[in-house]
């Protein structure tokens, strides 16, 4: 009697697709050096990564260097909109940050820090 409904559960969430991490998609970035991008979130195993997908300048798009680019990696997320464990990398600076994010809408705060260095930008979904 059993067996019909296990089958059934199965069979379920084989047709039920993945669901997606809220802070996947596209986000603008704050300019920074003049300059801002767009960075596409994908899972990247069982964390989420960004990578530069476009780049704008005040002349508008351009292609930068940087194009391709992984800006944010290994965010973690931890739940209720908190993603730890990260890391994201500054152009401008060239340098690695340990990072942060916080997912509130469609808002994403993003933080990083090196040694007692912090920075802050805030992102907004593009749509």
């Amino acid at each position: 009697m059993k067996k019909p409904g296990l089958i059934f559960a199965f069979l379920f969430a084989l047709a039920t697709p993945a669901m997606a991490d809220p802070a996947e998609g596209t986000w603008k970035t704050q300019v920074d050096d003049s300059s801002y991008a767009y960075v596409k979130m994908v899972p990247c195993g069982a964390a989420l990564c960004g990578t530069i997908a476009r780049t704008f300048n005040s002349d508008g798009e351009y292609k930068s260097k940087n194009l391709g680019k992984r800006l944010v990696w290994d965010m973690v997320a931890k739940g209720g909109g908190s993603y730890n464990d990260g890391s994201i990398w500054q152009p401008s600076k060239d340098k690695v940050y340990a990072s942060k994010m916080t997912l509130k809408g469609s808002t994403l705060y993003v933080s990083g820090c090196w040694g007692p260095i912090c920075k802050k930008q805030t992102w907004t979904r593009v749509k």
